[in-house]
């Protein structure tokens, strides 16, 4: 490959400890583009059916696009794609910071990870040479000493590592990956997968900056960007980060309050992105070359909750799940709850909403302090919370089981079914159906189990409709619908999001409709980078794609429709607030995701069609099925 990409992707066999370089031509990468799609195709090829997500023959993927590391806003980042622990389904998660980067500029465009080492190992890249090392020395560590030993034993303080933290370790299933000790790929245990290979860490350096087609062009679109921040949606994510729409959440009635009962947070205000950066917040940090710098930074050094800022702030996601989920309206505390996710490696949603099920149990007598270990789990109880993240992390006391995720403490306490907010044992996140109705539709259906991040939200189509217009999509629909148009909105962004997510750009930053790049602007850089001449038609081809390659790997482990659930929790009536009386139709639901198959070109069952796979150049996939 002559611009953009390194053109060389590592396959490690942990198993036989060797180290190999594949250089596929460029029909591939044009195919696969990159990031989702990428590690979506080595996980069906090099992943046997009926493998078990934590044993050596689950494969771990870690792939870039072909515009990470140019100097443009929001391209340093890596997807991961395996097998989740969780769901046992595939999965990928996306993570930011400077590590995506210096992999470009290590000499790689991905690594592909099987196998499992007998001793704790680390895999270090550099200047286009790879090797592994002892890491019998960094197991059970923090992340953020993990960061300093190996800089310190590298001789290098610009060395990014993307590691397992110590409760992957342990074996909490959803365990993330986490590099410059706050940026995570949180999702769907990617931490837990890598640490059952006996994989620490990898660790990148490199100079070698990406060759691109036309410089000229990227340059003015990223000089474009840097001028626009302000005028453009990613203002208020400059200003607050993500954290800057929890009031708004609350006071429309979406923001999930202990555990789903209800919409709206009467202590929503003391947790806000505004009162974050009144009281805690002492800076704002970025990932590499993006001007939207997105990123809280908070300390905390008096009272029970003390935070050091190494590891970040929280996101909404964790404003939300570790504080309305819970019902706890202690900045503090969910800042430190943050900061102990970071520490020990865990996605803080799956966290949080396992804590605030457990609570929920609490509540209605389904467990008692008997089962606690004399914590009084109720909701609002801050240090409880903050108790229970520690515990899980050392996979101690409650912890221990709760480190499974909710459906599986459930079966395992045999209590509490009722209560769960989860599909396909993926833990719901912080966005309601109940007042975005389509997201019932997306969370059912997304193959990896409930995600915000796979498709636009229903605001977007009525907010900002010349984005959306686009895509072809012309009838702006109001938020709380779910008919024909809504539904072919679903699939339009879906599509649109994982062709974002196989560039392995940042979906705050490009392809959607209150982004800082509309679509065409995300071609545009594309074939800057690249020299092709990608059409956006093509690209939107790239996201449905992946999304096919997963759902019929799901359907070779024998998984389809039966799956394609909503949560009973959000199908009963929400109490309070804007959203109260409100509750998702399970028979709506139904009806759409009949018509998401059909539109989409899969059975009745939720599986890709021969003729869909082969119109998207996976007849190997196909023939693969027996369909």
């Amino acid at each position: 490959m002559e611009h953009g990409y390194s053109g060389k992707i590592l396959h490690v066999d942990l198993t036989a400890g060797t180290i190999e370089i594949e250089t596929p031509d460029e029909t591939f990468y044009r195919t696969y583009v990159g990031g989702s799609a990428m590690g979506a195709y080595y996980l069906f090829k090099l992943t046997p059916a009926g493998a078990d997500p934590l044993g050596p023959e689950n494969t771990l993927s870690l792939t870039l696009g072909p515009v990470t590391g140019v100097p443009i806003s929001g391209q340093s980042r890596v997807s991961a794609t395996t097998l989740s622990p969780l769901s046992g389904l595939a999965a990928e998660s996306t993570g930011g910071g400077f590590w995506p980067a210096e992999l470009r500029f290590a000499g790689f465009d991905g690594i592909v990870i099987r196998g499992k080492s007998d001793t704790p190992v680390y895999l270090w890249i550099h200047e286009g040479e790879a090797e592994l090392r002892p890491a019998e020395h960094l197991w059970g560590k923090f992340t953020a000493e993990v960061e300093d030993v190996i800089r310190e034993e590298l001789e290098d303080e610009r060395i990014q590592v993307l590691q397992a933290g110590p409760a992957s370790e342990r074996g909490v299933r959803y365990g993330a990956l986490i590099n410059y000790a706050n940026r995570a790929n949180g999702r769907s245990g990617m931490g837990t997968v890598m640490a059952a290979k006996g994989l620490k860490a990898v660790a990148v350096r490199g100079t070698t900056r990406p060759q691109v087609a036309d410089r000229e062009a990227l340059q003015a679109l990223a000089k474009w960007g840097a001028q626009n921040v302000a005028d453009s949606g990613t203002a208020g994510i400059h200003a607050l980060g993500t954290a800057g729409i929890t009031l708004a959440q609350s006071e429309v009635g979406g923001l999930p309050t202990r555990n789903w009962s209800s919409g709206t947070f009467e202590g929503a205000e003391a947790i806000t992105g505004e009162t974050m950066a009144e009281t805690i917040r002492v800076d704002q940090d970025t990932c590499y070359a993006c001007a939207v710098r997105c990123k809280q930074v908070v300390e905390v050094t008096e009272g029970p909750y003390q935070v050091d800022p190494r590891y970040g702030g929280p996101e909404y996601e964790t404003l939300a799940t570790l504080g309305s989920y819970c019902g706890v309206s202690d900045l503090a505390a969910v800042a430190r709850a943050n900061q102990l996710c970071n520490m020990y490696g865990m996605d803080t949603i799956s966290c949080g909403a396992t804590i605030a099920w457990a609570m929920d149990c609490f509540e209605e007598g389904l467990l008692t302090t008997e089962d606690t270990g004399g914590l009084e789990l109720r909701f609002g109880n801050a240090e409880a919370m903050v108790k229970l993240v520690e515990q899980i992390g050392e996979r101690e006391g409650l912890g221990k089981v709760l480190g499974e995720g909710s459906v599986r403490a459930s079966k395992r306490l045999e209590v509490g079914e009722h209560l769960l907010v989860a599909v396909k044992g993926h833990e719901v996140p912080a966005h309601m159906p109940e007042v975005k109705r389509a997201m019932a539709l997306i969370y059912a259906v997304h193959p990896g189990g409930a995600d915000h991040t796979v498709a636009e939200h229903d605001p977007g189509y009525l907010e900002n409709p010349d984005r959306v217009a686009e895509l072809g999509l012309l009838d702006p629909q109001p938020a709380d619908v779910l008919n024909p148009e809504k539904v072919r909105y679903a699939l339009y962004e879906n599509q649109l999001v994982s062709a974002v997510d196989t560039l392995s750009v940042c979906w705050f930053v490009y392809g959607g409709t209150w982004q800082l790049y509309g679509p065409n602007q995300t071609v545009d850089i594309v074939n800057a980078a690249t020299g092709w001449n990608m059409s956006l038609w093509e690209l939107m081809k790239v996201g449905e794609r992946q999304v096919n390659l997963m759902r019929a790997l799901n359907a070779r482990e024998g998984v389809g429709a039966e799956a394609d659930t909503v949560p009973e929790k959000v199908l009963a009536p929400l109490v309070g607030g804007a959203s109260d009386g409100v509750g998702v139709d399970g028979d709506e639901v139904d009806r759409a995701l009949q018509l998401y198959y059909a539109m989409a070109g899969w059975d009745d069952n939720g599986t890709p069609t021969r003729a869909k796979l082969e119109e998207l150049a996976l007849g190997w996939v196909a023939d693969a099925l027996g369909a």
